[in-house]
């Protein structure tokens, strides 16, 4: 309701009580000026929140407070407005048309500048009663109740009435309590379907609505043809049955032609005057009215006074009475019997001894009164079913009838029989377009004086007035009139008369021209508003392809979307029967019924804060039972007619969910959702998931560059090719710093990562961290990343490609730091080396292999990796390799066959190699490597010193490097040829410690080909045990001289740490390994060897790994996280 304000000025405000007047009036317009800005966005129905309030502007921000009284609050003045100026807003204010106006004043090529908006005035009587009765009442209730009430008998009638008005009350119900919870703007059922349920459901069931309206104009337009040319101008059909077994093509021929011209008409006329149909509204409103009150006069009269309409049988078949006069075989005229027209349709000629049709002869003539009126006690006759098929005679049960031999030419003669198959669940479809049209109120929503108030009132009332309408026409139609002619559907035994018109009073012409009418009307009212709803769907910009429907002329009128809707209106003309247009917009009806009954059962469960209307007589299980309601009618009246429009709606929805704009309207199925995921994480256990649920959810680690762009895109086209989108995915990202200034960055970093997952169809969520230090936040999403038991169970990041060239150190630092905390929380660890080539997901690897490189238990993650990876058609083609290592006192035969059985138990495809390791002295190029990694290690921990220092220190391990080199020289060793030829190439002093490594690591392979034609020469080991071995082989005759040189030339070789020499021998070996087998590999999966315990190693466990990987072109590196992921069991 509305409400007063009394305003005082304060003694220090900003406007004194004599200025308060004109400007005042100023900013009222102002005002409207400023919202005119703030809905200036396309398609949202809403206006555009720049701030957590309403209407806030930047105008707002200039007004400097100069007052004392809330000098407290000065410094919010900004961002937070005074409440004096929010109720200025909002008593500027108006729910008037939020629908389509403000859609078209929002388009700035065609809006024309904003109008002064009149106070809405209707009330509830002429606002929502009254069109709604218009709307509901219609082309059924004169064309077709009356043959229901023949078919289906009273009681059948009564439930089918009962079934569909109690739908549509129970959907009234609903609807009050939607419309009642805040404005609802022009829109009606589709703003308040898609403001509830979310644009999704909002558009697919608005389009369902749309069409539905529009299959409704077609039915109308069929309704008007079928007036005019069976009851008002027969003689106008162009098409003309020369048979009777014709007569029904040749009138649904007529239908389309007649019905294709009355629709380009009213497609005309509404195209050039809409308001002149706005306007005629009431007078077609009162043709209704007066149809009615004339039936209802009909019925009263008939009790003390019946009409005349005879209706002619022969024995209990009742006869098309078109052709003759006079109810007889013969008559006498002048003492002479003649025969009668009935006569000559049923023999050869009018001669008394023609041939005549066997039924013919057999039965006699009667008449019976079509109306015999209320006290005639019909209705006793008239409360069962009567059903049958196409074809089937119209028959009084109560004559005497005796069967004729042959029936075969029955269809050719006068008899009235069944256009179509007639069973119960076709009545309810046929039906139900008589109750639609309930919507009419919560359209003009706008023109409301109080709309909160009017259009639950209203609405139910006229629900109710109609429900009473139909009841008591069924059992009046049942109490009045013959069955015969109940059944007799176009009125053929009455002369062509509209059955229902024979029970009016004073003449069946009130019927005739009011059904007329009043049909026009309608489909005038549905191409007028069909368009509409086009229109503010297009403008919304939920459906992409239907944007131009958006637009029209000048004045705001809907060109395009009327031509769409007279388009899709002639394909329900062309079908031409009214009996078979009726379920389709039946269907379409009740789907947007069923949403509307969920959105009010969803939200009242839900209890949204925002969930307050003002009409409190809804409950949720009255929506749940009217949605039930409305899913059982629409496979009652057609069930697949029901599936087709099921599909339609759903194929919308898809549609609008993976192309449509993103709209955020606090719908309740965001709600519901909330509500089920807060549910299923309660229920979900928190204690690790059993071994044949586990999946890896993923923590994908992704780094940003200086832009905040994503660094390594294809990481997350791999999370996608591992993921399917199956299970959880969280991306996360670290920046440095502190959040109250890198808030920005931070959304910015998070939009990034979005657009990136997006693109590479990445499903799951984005989290970015500020934090002190890298390190800590990667820490934090490790812990943290997750809710209760969906949390992350593996980490996936990509390898520090530059490690080695970065001048800080934290870069692998902070690595390693990352591997430690993921197993100390028992997660597994992913590690992409070389990320950047991997398969974008638009690839197709051909055949190929994923090689799996299995040297320790991991619990089954690198078995368990593949075979996921197999399931997106990227990796489809290519096939499983599993290779194990075999030491020298395993049985390698035994192993495969072991581990062929294992495969075969997990249901894996996988070829099978054993490779066996045999124990190799360590060769001098692994020393070589193992002196420059620890003499670089060395280097790295004097970064700290000042600039001199670390060049005086940079320049002693060059020259330790270099004379170490000459000794090894002067030995004559073999392997020193290398390091020789790196020694004479440096050139600066920084990088010298670099160079060594790098020489090193380019003669690998020649080493290897040294090592391979002599390996007694190159490998070699110097534990205790073998140094008293090798001394022996020196004893021998033929042992080579260049051992004993090496072994007296070792001084610096001695001072290495041998676990490093161990792992560094590890690490080439198996690295030899891996090239030679798996180079030509698509993917290789290895086992990570786990971090040093001593942290003084890290830098040197970055190098083992570097080395290990060294010559591969796309490794995933798999750390387990200590349990099985993968079992045998069923």
């Amino acid at each position: 309701m509305p409400t007063n304000f009394t305003v005082v000025p304060v003694k220090d405000g900003r406007r004194k009580a004599a200025e308060g007047q004109s400007e005042g009036e100023e900013d009222v317009d102002d005002n409207n000026e400023l919202r005119e800005e703030d809905e200036d966005v396309p398609g949202d129905g809403n206006p555009k929140e720049s701030s957590p309030f309403i209407n806030n502007t930047d105008n707002d921000k200039g007004n400097n407070y100069d007052g004392k009284n809330m000098a407290l609050f000065e410094e919010e003045m900004d961002s937070n407005p005074m409440v004096s100026s929010l109720l200025n807003k909002l008593a500027n204010y108006t729910n008037l048309t939020q629908g389509a106006q403000e859609h078209e004043e929002a388009d700035d090529d065609e809006g024309s500048k904003k109008k002064t908006v009149k106070s809405p005035q209707m009330g509830t009587f002429m606002g929502v009663y009254l069109p709604c009765l218009q709307n509901i009442l219609g082309v059924i209730l004169f064309l077709r109740l009356t043959w229901i009430v023949g078919t289906a008998g009273i009681m059948e009638s009564l439930a089918i009435v009962g079934m569909c008005c109690s739908c549509t009350m129970l959907t009234a119900i609903s609807m009050s309590a939607i419309a009642t919870n805040g404005v609802v703007p022009a829109g009606g059922s589709y703003y308040m379907i898609s403001r509830s349920l979310g644009p999704e459901f909002g558009g697919a069931v608005g389009l369902c609505f749309y069409l539905g309206t529009t299959f409704a104009g077609s039915m109308y337009i069929l309704g008007t043809i079928e007036i005019l040319l069976t009851y008002i101008v027969p003689k106008a059909a162009i098409f003309v049955a020369e048979r009777k077994e014709d007569e029904v093509d040749a009138l649904l021929n007529n239908m389309r032609v007649y019905g294709t011209c009355c629709l380009a008409l009213m497609s005309l006329v509404v195209f050039v005057g809409v308001k002149y149909v706005n306007k005629l509204a009431l007078v077609f409103l009162a043709c209704v009215i007066l149809s009615i009150l004339a039936i209802y006069a009909g019925v009263i009269k008939t009790a003390f006074e019946p009409p005349d309409f005879p209706v002619c049988l022969l024995g209990n078949r009742t006869l098309q009475n078109h052709n003759f006069d006079k109810c007889m075989k013969t008559e006498v005229i002048d003492n002479l019997t003649v025969t009668t027209k009935l006569w000559g349709l049923f023999c050869d000629g009018p001669a008394l001894n023609a041939s005549c049709n066997e039924y013919f002869v057999l039965n006699e003539v009667t008449v019976v009164q079509g109306i015999p009126g209320l006290a005639s006690g019909v209705i006793s006759e008239n409360m069962w079913s009567d059903y049958g098929p196409l074809g089937m005679l119209v028959e009084n049960k109560r004559q005497p009838s005796i069967p004729a031999a042959d029936t075969s030419q029955d269809i050719y003669l006068p008899y009235v029989v069944n256009d179509i198959t007639s069973f119960f669940t076709l009545l309810v479809g046929i039906y139900f377009p008589s109750v639609t049209g309930i919507m009419a109120g919560s359209n003009r929503s706008g023109d409301l004086r109080d709309a909160q108030k009017s259009i639950p009132i209203g609405t139910i009332l006229a629900i109710a007035t109609t429900s009473v309408i139909y009841v008591t026409s069924v059992v009046l139609f049942g109490a009045c009139i013959e069955g015969v002619l109940l059944r007799d559907k176009f009125g053929d035994s009455v002369k062509g008369n509209l059955v229902i018109g024979t029970l009016s009073w004073p003449s069946p012409w009130v019927i005739v021209i009011g059904s007329f009418f009043s049909c026009c009307g309608a489909g005038l009212q549905s191409l007028t508003g069909a368009p509409r709803l086009l229109q503010a769907i297009a403008r919304d910009g939920i459906v992409p392809f239907l944007q131009v429907f958006g637009h029209g002329k000048a004045n705001g009128e809907p060109t395009w979307a009327l031509l769409l809707t007279a388009g899709i209106c002639e394909i329900g003309i062309l079908i031409a029967s009214l009996d078979a247009v009726a379920p389709i917009l039946s269907m379409f009806f009740l789907m947007c019924y069923l949403f509307v009954n969920l959105a009010c059962a969803v939200q009242t469960l839900l209890r949204t804060p925002n969930w307050r209307p003002r009409f409190k007589y809804y409950h949720w299980a009255l929506s749940f039972l009217g949605m039930s309601l409305c899913l059982s009618l629409m496979f009652i009246c057609s069930w697949y007619y029901a599936i087709v429009a099921m599909a339609i709606a759903s194929c919308i929805y898809k549609y609008i969910e993976y192309r449509g704009a993103e709209k955020e309207w606090g719908d309740g199925i965001r709600g519901l959702s909330l509500n089920a995921a807060r549910y299923a994480l309660i229920r979900l256990e928190e204690a690790p998931p059993h071994t044949k649920n586990w999946r890896p959810q993923l923590l994908v680690l992704l780094n940003v560059d200086s832009d905040l762009g994503v660094k390594h895109p294809r990481l997350l086209s791999f999370t996608t090719q591992l993921k399917a989108g199956k299970g959880l995915t969280i991306v996360g990202n670290v920046l440095e710093g502190t959040y109250l200034t890198k808030d920005t960055e931070a959304k910015k970093a998070e939009q990034n990562i979005k657009a990136s997952m997006t693109a590479e169809r990445t499903k799951g969520f984005c989290h970015v961290v500020v934090s002190s230090n890298l390190r800590d936040g990667f820490s934090h999403l490790i812990q943290s990343a997750g809710l209760g038991g969906m949390k992350h169970n593996t980490v996936l990041m990509a390898w520090p490609g530059t490690w080695k060239q970065s001048n800080d150190p934290q870069s692998w630092k902070n690595f390693i730091e990352t591997i430690r905390e993921t197993t100390s929380a028992h997660q597994a660890l992913l590690v992409a080396k070389n990320v950047d080539s991997f398969p974008t997901n638009q690839e197709r690897l051909g055949e190929g292999t994923i090689d799996v490189w299995w040297v320790v238990h991991d619990g089954g993650m690198l078995m368990l990796l593949p075979f996921l990876l197999r399931q997106h058609k990227v990796w489809r083609k290519c096939k499983m390799r599993i290779f194990t290592v075999a030491q020298m006192d395993d049985n390698s035969i035994q192993m495969k066959k072991d581990l062929q059985m294992f495969l075969y138990h997990l249901r894996l495809d996988a070829e099978v190699e054993v490779v066996e390791m045999h124990d190799s002295d360590i060769s001098a190029f692994t020393y070589e490597k193992t002196l420059v990694m620890e003499q670089r290690s060395q280097m790295l921990k004097q970064m700290q010193l000042s600039r001199t220092e670390r060049e005086r220190e940079i320049q002693s391990i060059t020259d330790e490097s270099r004379s170490s080199i000459r000794r090894k020289n002067q030995g004559g060793a073999q392997g020193s040829s290398p390091s020789r030829q790196s020694s004479q190439m440096e050139d600066t002093q920084e990088d010298e410690a670099q160079l060594i490594h790098d020489r090193n690591t380019a003669s690998h392979a020649a080493l290897n080909d040294k090592a391979d034609a002599g390996p007694d020469r190159v490998h070699m080991t110097w534990t205790k045990e073998k140094l008293f071995t090798e001394r022996n082989r020196n004893r021998e005759p033929n042992a080579n001289v260049a051992v004993r040189d090496l072994f007296n030339m070792r001084p610096e070789w001695e001072s290495l740490n041998q676990s490093n020499v161990r792992r560094m021998h590890t690490a080439i070996k198996l690295n030899e390994v891996v090239v030679n087998k798996s180079q030509g590999a698509h993917l290789v999966l290895l086992n990570m060897p786990g971090p040093p315990r001593n942290r003084g190693g890290d830098e040197n466990y970055m190098e083992f790994l570097e080395v290990l990987l060294e010559g591969l072109n796309r490794v995933l590196l798999v750390r387990g996280g200590g349990r099985e992921v993968i079992t045998i069991y069923s």
